[in-house]
């Protein structure tokens, strides 16, 4: 069995990565749209069309199920995604409405760090208006996360000025979780508990997708198993370098997992 996860980068990965830990028995197909990376500051109808053309070259590529492993892209295309195609569909959002629950009787407050693009759609006032009854999440746009993940910077000192300046108009004690609404940025975990109170909880949605995929696929029938954790990386464009990044990209997570090389 092949799955299928389509980012617009190397963001997926994360959640990739939390695949490949709990399937180790399936195979894995990572699309990422290089090309249009990042999809965060770029017109709706514009990325909608960079997500069908992705995902077409994915499904030529053979695969059982897809996971839209981008909060962006999913709040743009789920809904078209799953009348086109006639497998399992997974996306992603941010998880705001865990956020809620574990924070509601302690009086704190949900920072949700999220792109432009995904905190301007219909889909994420929806779900926030949904679970929020009390008023207690607030959104922080970070449009420069994604082309700083892109570009493999990590210098703790680079990123630790920048969180800094992005959160020094919040008064951190209020907060009791952040919640990393787009995939790249789990990336910079380690890097945001050096710059966050030791109360504040970090979270993401990726571990709760992969759980959402394996019900899925039981749910549709599909046999198990037959893999053996291979993963092909492809990119809109080709570019061998690019797939060397993701390579790369991917070692880094999994180091951070305890997975041995």
């Amino acid at each position: 069995m092949r799955i299928g996860f389509f980012d617009s980068g190397i963001g997926g990965l994360t959640v990739l990565a939390e695949a490949l830990r709990m399937m180790p028995d399936k195979d894995f197909l990572y699309m990422a749209d290089r090309l249009h990376v990042p999809y965060g500051t770029k017109p709706q109808d514009e990325v909608k069309s960079y997500i069908f053309e992705a995902v077409g070259d994915m499904m030529k590529e053979g695969i059982d199920a897809l996971v839209v492993a981008c909060n962006t892209a999913t709040s743009i295309a789920i809904n078209e995604l799953r009348e086109t195609y006639a497998l399992p569909i997974v996306g992603m959002e941010p998880a705001v409405k865990p956020a809620v629950e574990m924070i509601r009787a302690t009086g704190k407050r949900v920072l949700v760090f999220a792109t432009p693009l995904t905190l301007q759609l219909p889909k994420y006032y929806a779900l926030v208006s949904r679970v929020d009854e009390k008023g207690m999440v607030d959104s922080l746009p970070l449009p420069e996360l994604v082309q700083y993940c892109e570009s493999l910077q990590f210098d703790r000192k680079v990123m630790n000025d920048y969180f800094r300046s992005k959160l020094s108009a919040y008064e951190l004690d209020n907060y009791g979780i952040i919640v990393l609404g787009c995939t790249h940025y789990p990336f910079y975990t380690d890097i945001l508990r050096e710059v966050l109170p030791p109360h504040i909880e970090i979270v993401d949605g990726n571990l709760g997708t992969v759980k959402r995929l394996s019900a899925l696929i039981s749910r549709y029938g599909i046999p198990g198993g037959g893999g053996s954790g291979d993963v092909k990386f492809m990119c809109t464009g080709g570019d061998p370098a690019y797939i060397d990044k993701m390579q790369t990209a991917l070692a880094l997570l999994q180091r951070k997992q305890g997975v041995p090389e």
